[in-house]
């Protein structure tokens, strides 16, 4: 798992920390940290490791240090200006080479590191490394060598990539996509075209104006007849002069919401010529005489390695959502802790970090961001074992079972902590009044760019069916009592299932409740009662003779789709419970540790407490109380640890770019800076003379009829 090398480190050489993680300024925050119960750089040491830390460290120095980089307090960039500097900056991360290649190989965690860092930093600037690097080039290294010379170009950005899938009228249905790629048998090429606009490749990060090169996913044609969805390499732009490729019309989509430094495109393509070379064979190939063949004889399995790539996405915004959560906390705690309104007298204010409902809206997403922080880091690993039997063309069972099992962790850990971090952006937002709407705090920022993780790459509600299908899945093992095991082991609880349906909450007080076992039992319960009931349900709308499509269709709400997000939630508690349980833990940390997977686990189980009573797993109303109280008693518990809590994994100020989130805590200091460091702060506006020169003259306008 993800810790074993960083709980040696964090049990071992203390003396290095001080040079890793230097000590923060004085200011009103020192009262919180000299309150915690724990050191928060023993803790930064543990979750992360000092490959990690130092890595970081790095990126961070390098790009406060470049003007390139600088941020400039008033700025408002035109969305030109914005995605120029993003494609310069791009450009410069690669010139800095922070991870080599072979480092990569060596261990591919850094690349989410990479990402995470630049993210932090912004996310435009993030998601184009990752898309060129990680998204176009893990789908050509998926394929066979014949694309190794795409690959040198790639590194060396002769060439810019993106991924070319969604369309304008098909987005989350990819079966739907009507791009098509036709093969010349006489002149060993394909012929991709656009049947009609709505076909138009549409969405796609990175066509809007620099790729020039595409992933096409497109139907394959030979002999007349759909061999399904394929993907292939498709010149889009020259690279000498980034002008579109005959037969090709590509631009940009316009302004977004959020994430304006990314160039969004669209593209079709009119009987545009490719060699034959230029197909990515994952799925299957066609021969010089144009027939076709494939190693995966059934279609949905042949389809599913088509889109392999997509579950490295969903776990990249997995982890690119708890970022979000991250710096959302970061800001918002600290301000928590610094700003003082009200009190017990009307000469003494009070943090409002020590107020009830303070601690209840804000602590329960920063144990949220500990659990999901950990759980992306292990299905990140789970993912590079997956890959490497990608890469090596396994066929096996076990290789098979990976790849379903990593589909349906993905497609709900997506969902989760997108939402997550968007509702706790949200909250953060307005945790910190009025403050925390203007633009240089950055929490608008944060929750705009993370808006559209909830729907990229799989819109979130439709995600959730593909873990829900996967789990109903197992249900005939379980009615023939067949025995059955997944290899992460996710779905292994399932072998009880007649047992843990049985189950009752047995707590009989607030402190029976204040470890995570007590969740995660109920989890347990609520997945297989949600398991069963999804089931009946399904079998019930089929004998009223409904279609496959309908009954599915009529089974989302409240079954399938809780059934999946329970899930997911009883997954991610059951990793950060294991791991906070770890007897090799420090002594020194795990009180902590178990208090955060404890609240993770009663705040999200709370959201259920209906479904509990419904099913008979909780009666009478103590079960809710002990709960409830437990989780204010976990908030309380942990108020004075949060402030180091967020340390732990808190970017330094020129990263985090917010003035109330900075680590000195001068909340009002800080703010008043950066006003007037902006440019036009005291200006007149341009448009005085309308106002002390050009007087309106009343009722000039008014019809005269």
């Amino acid at each position: 798992m993800a810790s074993t090398l960083n709980l040696k480190e964090a049990t071992g050489n203390q003396s290095s920390w001080g040079t890793l993680l230097p000590d923060f300024p004085k200011g009103p925050l020192c009262r919180y940290r000299q309150k915690a119960s724990f050191n928060w750089k023993e803790m930064a040491v543990l979750v992360d490791g000092e490959d990690t830390i130092h890595l970081k460290n790095r990126i961070f120095s390098a790009l406060e240090s470049d003007p390139l980089f600088a941020r400039h307090p008033g700025e408002d960039l035109c969305r030109e200006r914005y995605q120029e500097l993003t494609f310069l900056r791009c450009k410069r991360v690669l010139e800095y080479e922070f991870v080599t290649q072979e480092e990569l190989i060596e261990n591919p965690l850094r690349i989410r590191n990479m990402v995470v860092c630049m993210g932090m930093y912004d996310w435009s600037l993030s998601l184009q490394y990752f898309l060129h690097y990680g998204v176009f080039g893990g789908a050509i290294l998926s394929a066979s060598k014949r694309s190794a010379d795409f690959l040198k170009q790639l590194y060396s950005m002769e060439i810019f990539g993106c991924f070319a899938l969604t369309e304008l009228s098909h987005g989350s249905n990819t079966k739907g996509v009507r791009t098509t790629a036709t093969f010349d048998r006489s002149t060993q090429e394909f012929i991709i075209n656009t049947p009609d606009f709505e076909a138009a490749k549409f969405w796609v990060g990175n066509m809007g104006k620099h790729a020039t090169h595409a992933v096409v996913y497109a139907q394959l044609y030979t002999d007349g007849q759909c061999q399904g969805l394929h993907s292939f390499i498709v010149q889009i732009r020259d690279t000498k002069t980034l002008l579109a490729m005959p037969g090709v019309m590509v631009g940009d989509i316009g302004k977004k919401h959020g994430l304006n430094g990314l160039d969004n495109g669209f593209a079709m393509f009119h009987n545009v010529r490719i060699p034959k070379k230029n197909m990515l064979n994952i799925a299957g190939d066609v021969t010089a005489e144009g027939k076709y063949s494939s190693s995966v004889k059934d279609n949905k399995e042949r389809f599913s390695a088509a889109l392999g790539s997509l579950s490295s996405g969903r776990i990249m915004i997995t982890t690119m959502s708890t970022t979000n959560l991250k710096l959302a906390l970061s800001i918002a705690i600290r301000f928590s802790a610094a700003r003082r309104q009200f009190g017990p007298t009307d000469d003494e204010e009070i943090p409002v970090l020590e107020y009830q409902t303070q601690q209840w809206r804000l602590l329960p997403y920063l144990a949220a961001a500990y659990a999901l922080d950990y759980f992306s880091k292990s299905l990140f690993e789970n993912f590079i074992e997956f890959y490497v039997g990608l890469l090596s063309k396994q066929r096996s069972q076990r290789q098979a079972d990976l790849g379903r099992e990593i589909h349906a962790l993905s497609s709900a850990s997506k969902p989760l902590s997108s939402w997550t971090a968007q509702q706790a952006a949200q909250e953060c937002r307005e945790a910190c009044g009025g403050h925390g709407y203007l633009a240089m705090n950055r929490l608008g920022e944060i929750r705009n760019d993370n808006d559209p993780n909830c729907t990229y790459e799989g819109d979130n509600n439709v995600l959730l069916q593909q873990t829900s299908n996967y789990l109903m899945s197992w249900m005939t093992c379980i009615r023939d009592k067949a025995p059955f095991e997944s290899p992460f082991g996710t779905i292994n609880f399932l072998q009880d299932y007649d047992h843990i349906c049985g189950w009752k909450f047995t707590a009989v007080s607030t402190e029976d409740c204040m470890d995570s076992s007590v969740p995660l039992a109920a989890y347990k319960w609520l997945v297989c009662y949600l398991l069963r009931e999804s089931d009946l349900k399904l079998s019930k709308e089929k004998q009223s003779r409904q279609s496959d499509f309908e009954a599915k269709n009529n089974c989302q709400v409240y079954y399938c789709r809780s059934l999946a997000i329970a899930f997911i939630e009883q997954a991610v508690l059951q990793r950060f419970h294991d791991y906070t349980h770890d007897p090799n833990i420090p002594s020194t940390l795990q009180p902590v540790l178990k208090n955060l997977s404890a609240l993770y686990g009663l705040w999200s189980l709370s959201k259920h407490l209906a479904v509990l009573y419904q099913g008979g797993y909780a009666s009478g109303e103590q079960a809710g109380k002990f709960i409830q109280n437990a989780i204010l008693k976990l908030c309380y518990g942990l108020k004075d640890d949060a402030v180091a809590l967020v340390d732990v994994f808190a970017p330094p100020d020129f990263i985090l770019n917010s003035p109330i989130g900075k680590a000195n805590g001068e909340l009002y200091k800080n703010i008043w800076g950066e006003i007037l460091q902006g440019r036009k702060a005291l200006n007149r506006p341009s448009w005085w003379a309308e106002f002390c020169v050009n007087k309106p003259v009343l009722g000039r306008l008014r019809s005269r009829l």
